[in-house]
């Protein structure tokens, strides 16, 4: 495209009239530009030129210190059925005028686009997709939309691959039930005869490529007119040349010379049920996988309570702003980041540092989103939220990463963007050798070659076995609390010697667990056991669920509190089978005037 247009950019850097005038020659100077203005106050850059000339012009800017502004954006792409479909639409993203880089990848249905801002936007990268075929959306991590649609996928999938095998097995068994079970051959042409065994194999094979395999024709066959096959033509011309053989052999066997007069009904319907069950499988795996999105996407509630004026009111979480006075509740989970104003607390923070005992909050500190609130109330006002609160930029990240490419893929990438027309290729060099050397009729041998080299060749496995690990094991280990922050570490990870750890609270169980009792001399053990984990059933404490845990294991009798009362950043105190109980840590002890010098050690 090189019609003249005017474009616009976001230079980064620029503090004074120098710098602009800088910048403004710098454009400039640039091949196919005519005009050039730089705004400092607006710190945008205007230029005329064409497509061609926007890589130079950043290029130009960031030579001079003021690089144009990237941003990033994640598109949910449809109607990819093979790797050749996602090579198809990243090539068209990365030839979109602003972009910086492009990855699509094929088993998360997404794409991951770096573009200059001012030049494109993601709307417009989406319609780049779907023009070339694709049809594609802006991704929002916050929306379950993605969730729904891997459904919908699975169930669609497993729909079309029960009913193939439903169809299939019978053309199976009475085709190849005889190479398994002595006699099953001779028992068909016995009974209802080899002729008519053809015949419902023809009906059953046919219904199978006309219902479930229609999908491979509907795709595979705009895209072999377009000279662009894909792995959907692959399958679609193996399947429908097996098709066509065999019904030549069965309508017209004259045609055929006497020993090559047999059908391949069951090669057809198989290659269409197991390409049809590899996507239904590959349907399933990322919807386990997206699970652990659902998971991190469910930890930040939908609504919070904001202050407004002297009233509190529940609002939307997409309707809090920065600046925003939110008030939590004991037991909720924090909506968005901020800092504390007023209130004490205790906050469980394990889905972000992975240790399970709460984190005291006070006046000043900091709290994240989808973090769970303790006993207390809180009031903080909002420093980050959107797209901007550590949840969202996990959340990101994790999908990031389970739409990486891995270094090694693009071996596979290379190799499955020829993998197609290679296929085609030796097909058709196959049938031109045997009407070259081979035995008359040679062209009827020249077919079956041709058809043969279209049958065994296996489509999708090549493209999808990289994108489909990286996918699933990014998932399973969020599943686990381990998190890549970038898809290429699963390759480094494999030829790591040494893990080095900064924190080992992580590395335990993930919960706190007692694993030491010491009473004073004149104290049974099972009974300050049985005591003290009476008042912790009434606490939610993580602590007080180690020293409930203890108790059931020693199956101590469950004795009921009453007068519970939480104290704030000590302990609590409760009555438990008429003894009073002061359950807390060593600053409890010394506020109260006990003397617990012969457990000192124990609280150092």
């Amino acid at each position: 495209m090189n019609d003249q247009s005017t474009y616009h950019l976001f230079p980064d850097g620029m503090s004074c009239a120098a710098c602009v005038g800088r910048a403004e020659r710098a454009i400039a100077d640039v091949a196919g530009v005519t005009e050039a203005s730089v705004n400092l106050a607006t710190h945008t850059a205007q230029f005329h030129g064409n497509s061609e000339t926007i890589i130079a012009v950043q290029q130009a800017l960031a030579s001079e210190g003021y690089p144009a502004r990237e941003l990033d954006t994640v598109l949910q792409i449809d109607q990819m059925t093979c790797a050749n479909c996602a090579g198809r639409s990243e090539r068209a993203l990365q030839s979109a005028p602003g972009v910086v880089s492009a990855s699509v990848n094929f088993a998360t249905r997404t794409g991951h686009v770096r573009y200059i801002e001012g030049i494109t936007d993601p709307a417009q990268l989406a319609a780049v997709s779907t023009e070339a075929g694709y049809p594609a959306k802006v991704d929002d991590p916050s929306t379950e939309a993605p969730v729904n649609r891997v459904e919908q996928e699975t169930a669609q999938a497993r729909r079309l691959t029960l009913i193939a095998a439903a169809l299939t097995l019978p053309v199976f068994v009475l085709e190849m039930g005889g190479h398994v079970i002595p006699g099953m051959h001779h028992l068909i042409g016995q009974t209802i005869g080899h002729q008519a065994s053809w015949l419902i194999q023809f009906v059953l094979t046919t219904a199978v490529l006309l219902g479930p395999g229609a999908v491979f024709f509907r795709r595979g066959f705009p895209s072999l007119a377009k000279g662009s096959p894909d792995m959907n033509s692959l399958v679609a011309l193996g399947s429908l040349s097996a098709w066509g053989y065999s019904s030549v052999a069965l309508f017209l066997p004259d045609l055929l010379p006497q020993n090559s007069r047999a059908v391949y009904f069951e090669a057809a319907a198989v290659i269409v049920t197991l390409i049809l069950l590899g996507r239904w499988l590959e349907a399933r795996a990322r919807g386990r996988t997206g699970s652990a999105i659902r998971k991190l996407v469910g930890l930040q509630p939908k609504t919070a309570r904001v202050e407004q004026g002297d009233e509190v009111s529940e609002v939307p979480i997409d309707a809090i702003s920065v600046g925003d006075i939110l008030v939590v509740r004991p037991g909720e989970r924090i909506a968005v980041d901020g800092a504390v104003l007023s209130g004490t607390s205790y906050v469980d923070e394990s889905m972000i540092t992975g240790e399970p005992v709460p984190t005291a909050k006070n006046s000043g500190d900091w709290v994240v989103a989808g973090t769970v609130n303790g006993a207390g109330v809180l009031r903080f006002t909002a420093q980050k939220v959107g797209h901007d609160t550590m949840l969202a930029q996990i959340i990101a990240m994790v999908q990031q990463a389970q739409g990486a490419k891995l270094p090694i893929q693009a071996l596979a990438d290379r190799v499955v963007r020829v993998f197609v027309p290679v296929v085609m290729a030796v097909a058709v060099l196959a049938v031109v050798a045997w009407l070259a050397v081979g035995p008359e009729p040679s062209l009827t041998y020249a077919l079956i070659a041709g058809v043969s080299v279209l049958i065994i060749a296996c489509p999708c496995a090549m493209g999808l076995a990289t994108p489909t690990s990286i996918m699933v094991g990014t998932g399973r280990a969020a599943e686990l609390g381990v998190l890549f922050r970038k898809g290429d570490a699963l390759q480094a990870l494999g030829d790591a010697k040494v893990v080095a750890f900064d924190k080992t609270g992580t590395l335990t169980i993930g919960h706190p667990t007692l694993t030491d009792l010491q009473v004073v001399a004149d104290m049974d053990e099972n009974t300050v056991l049985a005591l003290i984990a009476g008042a912790e059933a009434e606490s939610e404490h993580p602590i007080a669920r180690a020293i409930e845990t203890a108790a059931k294991d020693r199956s101590l009798p469950n004795l009921k509190a009453k007068d519970v009362q939480a104290l704030n950043g000590f302990g609590l105190q409760a009555q438990v089978d008429c003894h009073n109980d002061l359950i807390g840590a060593a600053r409890l002890m010394q506020r109260e005037n006990i003397n617990w010098s012969n457990f000192e050690a124990g609280f150092e």
